[in-house]
């Protein structure tokens, strides 16, 4: 085993904190701003808005859970990663031209303007409180973990706190630019690091990827229907709804969109995100199963990335890999304090728009360190849950269908007003935790991918028989927000003449993908 930490590794990941508050506290130069600090002035390019989505995903517990998933039940988790391509590739095509066009802040507002106010309000609440228990305090538990195992005289009370106190430095001071430009280096870092794990799991097989292969008995991308961590018919029908949610509805997420510059940058963020996450079957996945070789006989999946930097990393270069680490938890924790300190402030505190921008600016930073309090608080809790990925996609997947097809029936179709947006997210709701209860009382036995399916469903069904009986908007309240026929051929003309070619190469290298490994 080789020593844990070194005066190398422990001046690199010093260096790395030093460089990234530097960084985080200096670049944003319209902090007093509303519109910089909440969206970095809608200035950002396209590789900035394609790091940051990608490195705002990737967090620790994506690492430590994805890696832990991949060692127990082999390649088929990294379904969520094409999956998100292929979601991208929509979010380019349909979702930026309706958001950057009616020029909004935050996700909610869209719904505003389809729906009416209330939905607003619903949604926005909604994602506050989903963003604070899922990718807030996972993003610090996960953390926490892989600090305490470097530092095992540290709690994991202590080292949760210490990640909130680190990520919301920067975060509160330089608003989004901050976030986005830091999330540019972890994002590099986060790849090095990355692969400088998977060169060292494949050294053990002499970089024979044939023997590796043989090793763990081969791949299987789509399971079978009763599999009980990831069936193949539920990555077709399941993950797709909550690949939707997270990259096409969530705030936390498109933010960095709405701060583009104009639809360009953001059309081709978004594919380039899209590009970073096939990178992570390779990087983060594909270790994981080979771990299943190393590592036989371990009890918990979520204990393996650790382990394999203790055992395989040599010293000098884990330094790297711990401050890449570091990178994902902060770059999560960041993005996701910024996004949930924007909907409090513009949706809810400032609704009516009598705030000045430095006011907003102010209000903005004490919500984010309200906000880090209790995520620190919360964020240890996780440990009684099992498994850190089970805790993430279980909340999501009673939850977050109605909310994927209120925005797809709102976008496709000019039916419907407020009832019909609260009917169908309260009913959708409501039917999750109907479900929820369900199976926990054991009276059905459905994974999860299908129970968001069924929720789906359900919510399309409420949509269109509320939109029966709820008045009708005029249609001309509706151009610009809702997709038809004559609407996408206009738009199809404002593309540039790469973008259909880059959009069929990441389809192309996405089923390739899957080819390979069926």
């Amino acid at each position: 085993m080789w020593s844990v930490l070194t005066p190398v590794d422990i001046g690199i990941v010093l260096g790395y904190f030093v460089f990234v508050f530097i960084v985080g506290m200096t670049i944003n130069r319209e902090r007093d701003s509303a519109s910089g600090y909440f969206l970095a002035g809608r200035t950002l390019g396209w590789s900035a808005i394609g790091f940051s989505l990608f490195s705002s995903n990737i967090s620790s517990a994506s690492i430590v859970g994805l890696t832990g998933l991949a060692y127990s039940s082999g390649i088929s988790i990294s379904a969520y990663e094409w999956m998100a391509t292929l979601v991208l590739i929509f979010v380019a095509i349909f979702m930026v031209p309706v958001y950057l066009g009616q020029k909004i802040t935050t996700v909610p507002e869209y719904l505003e303007k389809r729906f009416g106010p209330s939905s607003r309000r619903f949604y926005s609440l909604l994602t506050i409180i989903l963003t604070l228990l899922v990718d807030v305090a996972a993003s610090m538990y996960a953390g926490g973990l892989v600090m305490n195992a470097f530092f095992p005289l540290l709690s994991i009370w202590e080292t949760c706190i210490i990640v909130a106190v680190l990520s919301g430095i920067y975060t509160t001071l330089g608003g989004l630019a901050a976030v986005v430009y830091t999330d540019i280096l972890q994002s590099v870092l986060l790849l090095v690091g990355s692969t400088l794990v998977l060169i060292a799991v494949l050294s053990i097989f002499d970089f024979d990827l044939r023997a590796a292969i043989d090793a763990v008995g081969g791949f299987e991308m789509f399971p079978a229907v009763d599999d009980p961590v990831l069936p193949g018919p539920g990555i077709l029908v399941g993950v797709p709804i909550l690949g939707f949610y997270y990259w096409a509805t969530n705030q936390y997420v498109v933010q960095r969109i709405l701060g583009a510059r104009d639809q360009k940058q953001a059309r081709y963020g978004a594919l380039f995100g899209g590009f970073l996450k096939l990178a992570v079957v390779f990087l983060i996945v594909f270790p994981g199963i080979l771990g299943q070789a190393i590592y036989p006989s371990l009890d918990n999946g979520d204990e393996l990335y650790t382990k394999m930097l203790f055992d395989l990393v040599p010293p000098g270069v884990m330094g790297l890999v711990i401050a890449g680490l570091v990178a994902a938890i902060m770059s999560s924790v960041d993005s996701a304090l910024h996004s949930s300190s924007t909907l409090i402030v513009i949706d809810f505190i400032d609704k009516d728009e009598r705030l000045t921008g430095s006011r907003l600016t102010r209000v903005g930073r004490l919500v984010t360190v309200i906000l880090i309090l209790f995520a620190a608080v919360w964020s240890p809790f996780i440990g009684y849950f099992e498994g850190l990925f089970s805790y993430l996609q279980q909340i999501l997947c009673y939850s977050v269908p109605p909310v994927s097809a209120l925005f797809l029936m709102g976008l496709f179709t000019r039916r419907g007003g407020g009832l019909t947006a609260n009917i169908t997210l309260s009913g959708g709701l409501f039917s999750g935790l109907l479900l929820g209860l369900l199976n926990y009382c054991g009276c059905i036995q459905l994974h999860y991918t299908y129970v968001a399916f069924l929720i789906f469903v359900i919510s399309v069904a409420l949509f269109y028989a509320a939109s029966l009986l709820d008045q009708e908007r005029r249609l001309a309240e509706l151009d610009g927000l809702t997709w038809r026929g004559e609407t996408f051929i206009t738009e199809i003309r404002t593309w540039d003449r790469y973008f259909v070619p880059v959009v069929i190469l990441l389809v192309g290298i996405t089923f390739w993908i899957i080819f390979i490994f069926s």
